[in-house]
């Protein structure tokens, strides 16, 4: 599983934007994408303000799911 491409300063970058409420916690749209697509986390990316979750699906398939990473509105859902 890749977890925010960048290296540890942009995972940093990151947790302080959280805190200081800029960004909503990676957490809370993963729970929701797994909600919506039960199945394995394979990729998370934080890209151009967006959260990119990759579900690989108990059927094989690999759900796409992008959130705005400041609102953590569900954006896009594709087949991967």
């Amino acid at each position: 599983m890749r977890v925010l491409d960048g290296g540890s300063h942009q995972q940093d970058a990151v947790r302080q934007a959280v805190r200081q409420g800029r960004l909503v916690p990676l957490q809370q749209v993963v729970a929701d994408a797994l909600r919506r697509y039960p199945g394995k986390l394979v990729e998370v990316e934080l890209d151009d303000g967006k959260y990119e979750i990759e579900i690989l699906g108990a059927n094989g398939v690999v759900m796409e799911l992008d959130y705005d990473a400041v609102t953590g509105r569900l954006l896009k859902i594709e087949e991967d």
